[in-house]
């Protein structure tokens, strides 16, 4: 099994990832979302990948536009130049310049001390020649060796990895009280750490990393540190790194 992923150098645990960047602060999955939980000091920007109808990787949750953007439709029947026509405002006036972002536009924000994960959320990600061309991407801008792929399928970040073999992996489970093998890092719903408190022990046996998903946190922070678990998901980072006595991590402007 490769080395576990998220390790970032002078970082300590529980690593924060914002979830779909600060999508408190922001329209979730912006550009601005993104310099916004950069700014707030997260350890890792967390987002789901969707592919255009022309092959281009988008960073957006839903596998239609209608929810975040002013559009309606399928995001895999739109080409990128159809997508860029939409505001990705969320229904925030204040945001209306905001698009659907690339994965490369993404990728070129990211500071070199800070992880990536992505949420794969297309089966499109069962197809090797895909998750080839998403390796090839990573790689060309640098950002490959801090990325970890997630997904609730198992199968989309297998075929990812066979196409480069030490990217670590991570399994999200809703209903699975106990650790799976096979993956670098483990993302269960946080009740099932109520149902089986021993799931980080046993992950941590494996050399697995766990972060719950729990994307409002703070209130059970108590939980994760005394279970140790490795990393915590927020939708506000600003919020849960003062929760984690971290605030000092400020140093990025937003934008």
């Amino acid at each position: 099994m490769p080395l576990p992923p998220l390790a970032i150098p002078g970082k300590p645990k529980p690593y924060l990832l914002a979830h779909r960047g600060n999508r408190v602060r922001c329209p979730e999955n912006t550009l601005a979302a993104f310099r916004q939980a950069l700014a707030d000091g997260a350890d890792a920007l967390e987002t789901d990948l969707h592919l255009t109808a022309d092959g281009i990787f988008v960073c957006i949750h839903d596998a239609t536009v209608d929810r975040t953007t002013d559009g309606r439709g399928p995001v895999a029947g739109m080409t990128l130049a159809e997508l860029r026509q939409l505001s990705a405002s969320y229904g925030r006036p204040e945001f209306q310049a905001e698009r659907v972002p690339t994965l490369a536009e993404l990728a070129e924000l990211l500071p070199d001390d800070v992880a990536l994960a992505l949420e794969l959320k297309s089966d499109r990600f069962l197809e090797p020649a895909i998750c080839q061309r998403l390796v090839g991407e990573l790689a060309a801008a640098g950002v490959l060796e801090r990325t970890v792929v997630l997904s609730f399928s198992l199968a989309r970040v297998q075929t990812v990895q066979a196409a480069a073999p030490d990217l670590p992996i991570g399994w999200i489970t809703l209903s699975r009280a106990w650790p799976r093998a096979g993956v670098q890092l483990l993302g269960p719903l946080w009740p099932l750490l109520l149902l089986n408190p021993l799931y980080p022990w046993l992950a941590h046996r494996r050399r697995q990393l766990v972060a719950p998903l729990d994307p409002t946190p703070d209130r059970r922070l108590w939980l994760y540190r005394l279970l140790r678990c490795d990393a915590v998901l927020s939708d506000d980072p600003a919020s849960t790194l003062a929760a984690l006595g971290r605030r000092e991590m400020l140093r990025r402007p937003s934008a």
